[in-house]
């Protein structure tokens, strides 16, 4: 059986943050991801964790100031103190809870450059990122996230992240795969990941186009875990939406999709 993690940012909002790691490991969720961690600190929330009995598998650096619209830092020319701030503070807290993967944002676009110049802005970012990183023993993660529901955002495509991926060349980051973002904007996805499967550290998935259960909408999960099934795939798959009720009435997707 492949282990899904609960993203505990967008389930279980019935209950306080801290509060969600025992509801997850109580459903049989094998790990748990967030957003973000950093309202609280690294050894309060490994305290919560510990006393789940549950791995945290994956959580972001800070995308900076959220309500401001800011979805990150990596890309940004004029944020560089911020951004290796941000993945200081992340591996600070990886190293607190024993999490292995950390994924770095790349941010907006900025108004002010071309693409490419974003790229190589990124792509310096993530080369000395990868140095810090691994003297953490932890490896990041590059997520492409669809423009429809993140605009502006530098990194959309999976051919893009793989480029990027290549021009950094370091072994401890690889690819964050969500099956939403990719079917939502590109289709195709399955194709897409085979393409890209072996630098796939981390895998997401939600329902196409409302990321509600993944049982819902247009794209059929039981094809996606076949396949992970038959490439005998060994990492998490992420449970990233947003339920369209109650997170444990909804969990009834398990039964049918896996």
């Amino acid at each position: 059986m492949i282990p899904l993690c609960a993203n505990i940012s967008m389930l279980y909002n019935e209950v306080d943050f801290l509060q969600r790691y025992e509801l997850a490991a109580e459903d049989g969720f094998s790990g748990v991801e967030c957003l973000f961690p950093y309202a609280y600190s690294a050894a309060e929330v490994n305290a919560v964790r510990a006393d789940a009995g549950i791995p945290q598998v994956l959580f972001n650096t800070s995308a900076g100031d959220w309500q401001a619209g800011e979805r990150g830092m990596a890309c940004h020319p004029d944020k560089a103190a911020d951004f290796r701030a941000s993945l200081q503070q992340a591996l600070h807290y990886a190293c607190v809870l024993n999490t292995p993967l950390v994924h770095t944002m790349a941010g907006l676009l900025p108004t002010e450059l071309e693409l490419v110049e974003a790229e190589q802005v990124y792509v310096e970012n993530m080369i000395w990122a990868a140095k810090e990183a691994a003297k953490a023993h932890v490896i990041l993660t590059m997520e492409a996230i669809n423009p429809i529901d993140m605009p502006g955002y530098m990194l959309t495509t999976q051919e893009q992240a793989a480029n990027l991926l290549a021009r950094i060349a370091a072994v401890n980051v690889k690819l964050q795969f969500d099956f939403f973002h990719c079917q939502k904007y590109q289709g195709d996805s399955l194709q897409r990941l085979l393409q890209v499967f072996d630098q796939v550290a981390h895998i997401q998935i939600a329902g196409v186009p409302d990321r509600h259960e993944p049982d819902t909408g247009e794209w059929d999960y039981q094809q996606v875990f076949a396949l992970l099934k038959s490439h005998n795939y060994q990492g998490f798959v992420g449970c990233e939406y947003r339920p369209a009720g109650g997170t444990r009435d909804g969990l009834v997707w398990r039964q049918t999709v896996l």
